[in-house]
C-alpha cells in the first residue's frame, strides 16, 4: 500500500456555457403572405389528357385554334417542361377561349 496521497476532487464543480446568443423569442408580427394564382389566366377550366392527345390537338378541339396549344403550355408551366411530352390521365389547365 502506498502513501501517497491522492487528489481531492470533491469540491469540483462545473458549468457549461453556450456561444449560442440567447433569443427571447422570435417576432413574426411583421410577416405576410401572399399566394400568386394562375386561375386568371387560365379560367378555372381543365381537360384531362387521353391517349393521341396533342396539345394542338387539345387546342382546337376545347379551343377551337390549333395554334392555341402555346396558351395552354404556358398555363401549364408548372407542370410541363416539354410540349411534346404529355401523358393520358394527366390534367391540364386551359386557358380561356377568346
Amino acid at each position: 500500500m502506498s502513501t501517497d496521497k491522492k487528489a481531492d476532487f470533491s469540491g469540483v464543480t462545473s458549468s457549461v456555457d453556450t456561444t449560442a446568443q440567447k433569443v427571447e423569442k422570435a417576432d413574426f408580427s411583421g410577416v405576410t403572405a401572399s399566394v400568386d394564382t394562375t386561375a386568371e389566366k387560365v379560367g378555372g377550366s381543365t381537360y384531362t389528357v387521353k391517349a393521341g392527345d396533342s396539345l394542338s390537338k387539345i387546342a382546337k378541339n376545347e379551343l377551337g385554334d390549333a395554334n392555341a396549344w402555346k396558351k395552354i403550355f404556358e398555363a401549364n408551366s408548372d407542370v410541363l417542361k416539354d410540349p411534346d411530352k404529355i401523358f393520358p390521365g394527366q390534367t391540364l389547365k386551359l386557358p380561356p377561349k377568346e
